[in-house]
C-alpha cells in the first residue's frame, strides 16, 4: 500500500470512527442542545455522520482529500439547520489543502482554513458560547506545536484535543451571543455547547484514528507549550 492509499484508508476509517463516536454520544448532545438549543444537534450530527461514513467507504481509489470532501458533502446535504454549512461546507473548503496528500505542513493549513471558514459562514468568535471555543484554541495550538514546537504531528495533535477541552469547558459559565442559545440571555450561563462538545468528539476520534494508524499509544500531554519560557529563569 502507498504512502497516499495508507493516508487515504486512514481518513476513511477517521470518518467512520467520528460516526460511531456521534452515535454513542447522540443523546449527550441531545440534553445539552435541550437547554439552549433546538434539541436536534445530536439527532442531526448523527444523521450525517453515519451518510458521511457511508458516502467515503463507497468511494474508489480515494485520496485524503476526496474523503474529506466527500464528507463535507455529505454533512452539506445531510445535516440541518445551521450545522450543515458550518461543519460540512468548511470541511469541503478546507479540502482543497490536502490537495497534495497529507503532512504536517498540510494538516495545519487545513486546520486554519477549516477555521477560518468556520468563523465567516458563523460570523463568531472566541466568546460567542459556539464550537469556535473549542476550535480557536485547538487549531492556534496545533499550529504552534508543529511550526514553533518541532513536535511530532501525533503530540501536536494531541495537545490540540486537550486545548479543545479546555474550550469546551469555558463554554459553560459564559453567556451566548450567537444562535438560538443567545436569545436565553443570561439563562445561557452554566450550560455546555453542544457545537463546542461534538467539535472536541471529533477531535478526540481523529487524535485516536491517528495513534491506532501509526501503531501508537496516544501521547498523554496539556495544552501547555513546551517552549513557553520560566518566567523566573528568564528574569536572573
Amino acid at each position: 500500500m502507498s504512502p497516499e492509499s495508507d493516508a487515504a484508508a486512514a481518513a476513511v476509517a477517521a470518518v467512520e470512527n467520528v460516526a460511531d463516536r456521534i452515535e454513542t454520544e447522540r443523546e449527550h448532545l441531545t440534553d445539552l442542545d435541550s437547554a439552549i438549543g433546538d434539541a436536534d444537534h445530536g439527532g442531526n450530527m448523527a444523521r450525517g455522520w453515519q451518510a458521511a461514513a457511508e458516502a467515503v467507504t463507497d468511494l474508489d481509489s480515494p485520496t485524503v482529500e476526496a474523503v474529506v470532501k466527500t464528507a463535507g458533502k455529505t454533512l452539506l446535504s445531510e445535516v440541518g439547520g445551521a450545522s450543515g454549512p458550518l461543519y460540512g461546507g468548511s470541511l469541503v473548503f478546507a479540502s482543497a489543502e490536502l490537495s497534495d496528500g497529507l503532512t504536517a505542513e498540510s494538516a495545519v493549513a487545513f486546520a486554519e482554513t477549516y477555521l477560518e471558514k468556520v468563523q465567516d459562514r458563523g460570523d463568531a468568535k472566541v466568546g460567542d458560547k459556539t464550537m469556535v471555543d473549542a476550535l480557536v484554541p485547538a487549531v492556534h495550538t496545533f499550529k504552534k506545536s508543529v511550526e514553533t514546537d518541532d513536535l511530532p504531528p501525533l503530540d501536536a495533535l494531541a495537545k490540540a484535543v486537550a486545548a479543545a477541552e479546555h474550550g469546551v469547558a469555558f463554554t459553560v459559565p459564559i453567556r451566548a451571543a450567537k444562535g438560538r442559545a443567545s436569545y436565553l440571555g443570561w439563562r445561557s450561563v452554566g450550560h455546555q455547547d453542544p457545537g463546542a462538545t461534538s467539535t472536541l468528539y471529533i477531535m478526540e476520534e481523529l487524535l485516536a484514528t491517528a495513534a491506532d494508524h501509526l501503531d501508537q499509544v496516544v501521547p498523554s500531554v496539556d495544552a501547555t507549550s513546551p517552549t513557553i519560557p520560566d518566567g523566573e529563569a528568564t528574569e536572573e
